[in-house]
């Protein structure tokens, strides 16, 4: 079946279908990630957006049921240059187009991927419809000029929790961290599980003192669309600030620092991958991270509120990482948790424990 991808500014790639057949809309970005589609695809920091692929090949290795980052596919779309006509992985239980096709979501194949990325290195993220269910162009611009956009919206208070639920609840818990959860991976709550820590997981709009009880740290996740839209969670943050330890990563990173007082601002195209090389200001080490962003943390605002620049992305030297001791704040734009990408900076969630304990003393 013949599938479009539709851009804003009027270009076209045209391919074959697979997945659902549909027609969705969404912002059109790239990942440069080699593997780990299944994990990209259940990320919530995807939420209305069309990904490619760089790499040329997926689908290789399928899909299962153990891996995905939550509980359904957040993405809009899906567009890879040669979709894998087998699977050969010994844990996959489904193929990627069986996958999309059940979860409603339109995949594209059999484009020139390195084309469609070069323009939006060029032009910038861009609204996009992907279609293969046979709709007029007419029709998809139609929908592609009524979709508003990730500017200015609060995505993060659509794809959070409803109500506030204990992921780990050891015996005899080493420290208690509650999570604000903004569209977090499964992976992050394994991970802090991990340091014998009691999780709980609280909406990202949920009241301050409901957060703060019986925990010694307070952590911020990773989530979709403009940080500045979410109004509540930021002022909620910011009655927090400075009464407990707090972690946040990704949009939990913007958020903190717009509770701080710092801006935010778009990035042309975002940085999408798993190996962005991400340099700790403190020891010169360099550290590959996977990262998934489209906003990023003004530098010159964040120093005029204390902020001190702890990571620096080395591809566009924009700010990765800060701290503010007075605070007991710090966060990173990059996924530790690192599904999929290198394990470099796992170490952060070890860090943070540290950090809540030593805050207790």
């Amino acid at each position: 079946m013949d599938a479009v991808l539709l851009l804003e500014d009027g270009r076209r790639f045209v391919g074959h279908g697979f997945g659902a057949v549909t027609t969705r809309v969404g912002e059109a970005v790239f990942n440069t990630a080699m593997t780990g589609y299944q994990e990209i695809l259940t990320d919530p920091s995807y939420a209305e957006q069309i990904i490619t692929m760089t790499a040329p090949h997926i689908g290789n290795t399928g899909i299962n049921f153990e891996d995905p980052e939550s509980e359904r596919v957040f993405a809009s779309g899906f567009v890879v240059r040669e979709l894998s006509p087998m699977v050969s992985s010994w844990r996959a239980e489904a193929s990627l187009p069986a996958y999309l096709e059940q979860a409603g979501v339109p995949g594209l194949h059999g484009i020139d991927t390195r084309q469609l990325v070069r323009h939006l290195r060029t032009a910038g993220a861009m609204k996009a419809v992907i279609s293969n269910d046979g709709s007029s162009i007419e029709d998809l611009k139609a929908k592609l000029d009524a979709w508003p956009g990730m500017a200015g919206r609060n995505l993060a208070s659509e794809v959070t929790c409803k109500e506030a639920y204990v992921f780990a609840e050891p015996a005899n818990p080493t420290w208690r961290v509650a999570v604000l959860d903004g569209g977090c991976k499964t992976n992050i709550l394994k991970l802090l599980a991990d340091t014998g820590a009691y999780v709980r997981v609280h909406p990202i709009t949920d009241a301050p003192e409901l957060v703060r009880e019986g925990v010694d740290a307070v952590f911020l996740s990773n989530g979709p669309g403009d940080p500045a839209a979410v109004g509540e969670a930021i002022e909620n943050v910011r009655s927090m600030v400075g009464q407990l330890p707090m972690l946040g990563i990704c949009l939990g990173h913007q958020i903190l620092s717009l509770a701080l007082g710092a801006d935010t601002y778009k990035l042309k195209f975002g940085h999408r991958g798993a190996n962005h090389p991400v340099r700790d200001e403190r020891s010169g080490h360099v550290e590959v991270t996977s990262q998934n962003h489209g906003f990023a943390v003004d530098p010159k605002s964040l120093a005029a509120v204390g902020g001190v620049v702890t990571h620096t992305n080395l591809n566009d030297n924009t700010v990765s990482g800060f701290m503010h001791e007075g605070k007991r704040v710090f966060a990173v734009q990059y996924h530790p948790e690192s599904n999929p990408g290198p394990h470099d900076s796992r170490h952060l969630f070890q860090q943070f424990r540290q950090f809540a304990l030593e805050s207790k003393k």
